[in-house]
């Protein structure tokens, strides 16, 4: 059975203890790299990233961009969203369909 996770600051991936995923609090980009690669060679399919933390980490999210898991998936956290998630949405349907058909900017 596949597990998921969420790593980010404390106050952001706790709340996601109560609906059984696996949290990791992190304080700075090098721990949440180590841990991004210690989970990927565990039964983890889905990883949960803060924005906060996968801007800084963008390099390591990429290794695992064409491997089928885990999925990393950013998320807000507590800070408020930077739009990185979307701008991954909008970037994958621009290649898919070769035009932006979501946000036309």
């Amino acid at each position: 059975m596949y597990k998921v996770g969420v790593i980010g600051d404390k106050d952001s991936v706790l709340g996601f203890k109560a609906i059984g995923f696996d949290v990791f609090p992190v304080q700075d980009a090098k721990e949440a790299v180590a841990l991004v690669h210690e989970l990927g060679k565990g039964d983890y399919a889905v990883l949960y990233v803060t924005e906060q933390i996968a801007e800084r980490i963008a390099l390591t999210m990429a290794e695992y961009r064409d491997k089928r898991f885990p999925a990393i998936i950013p998320i807000p956290g507590v800070l408020g969203n930077l739009g990185i998630g979307m701008g991954g949405v909008k970037k994958c349907v621009e290649k898919a369909v070769g035009a932006d058909i979501l946000f036309r900017d």
